[in-house]
């Protein structure tokens, strides 16, 4: 028997539940159940707008999607959770093609605007990513989805304790955040981190006009 939650499947595939085990044992409790939200509410944002995502690629998509913050690389976070996930499905033998859209879906997701505008497991992943950070779309969902989503899957104190996440995933390679989102959140947590701006970049490039 398939998992439901709020009326919404888990994918009952190998792949699936051995995902499940690796991001329960290799992030921590709150990145796990912020990840299973994220699928749960990809699906919505894809019934919603008539998408129809593969269940496992989005699935597969949302639970590696902040691996790279427990990674310790030195590439930009997004980065490496997509490379960990394009392995994993490399690995198990799923096509390129869809190793290709769980790495586009990953590396993306915190790049405004753009993921909405592509592949169903893309834009879903985005969208649910959107919902449950920044409550993006929250007063359309149906309360009783997101009651049964919330009753299996707890925020507890999220705001917080993702922030923390974030921040302790990206202190050590600051120069990645330039030019991103996760700039905002060193800026805001990091004492004397400074962004390097557009403009900096371009009037200090070695061009003499």
């Amino acid at each position: 028997m398939p998992e439901v939650i709020a009326g919404l499947a888990v994918p009952e595939t190998a792949a699936a539940a051995e995902a499940t085990e690796l991001i329960r044992k290799t992030t921590s409790p709150l990145i796990y159940h912020h990840s299973r939200r994220i699928f749960f509410f990809g699906l919505i944002h894809a019934q919603r707008l008539g998408l129809e995502p593969d269940p496992e690629l989005l699935y597969l998509s949302a639970l590696f999607h902040d691996t790279g913050l427990f990674s310790g690389g030195v590439q930009r976070f997004e980065l490496d959770s997509a490379d960990t996930a394009r392995s994993f499905l490399r690995e198990r033998g799923f096509p390129e093609a869809a190793a290709e859209t769980v790495w586009t879906a990953i590396a993306l997701h915190t790049t405004p605007e753009i993921p909405a505008r592509m592949g169903p497991e893309i834009a879903a992943t985005f969208l649910g990513v959107l919902t449950d950070v920044i409550g993006f779309g929250h007063k359309d969902l149906e309360p009783s989805q997101v009651y049964g989503i919330l009753d299996a899957h707890p925020r507890g104190d999220f705001k917080n304790g993702f922030l923390q996440a974030y921040v302790e995933g990206m202190r050590h390679r600051p120069e990645t955040a330039n030019g991103t989102v996760n700039a905002d959140v060193l800026e805001h947590f990091v004492p004397g981190f400074r962004r390097t701006t557009t403009v900096e970049r371009v009037l200090d490039s070695p061009w003499a006009s």
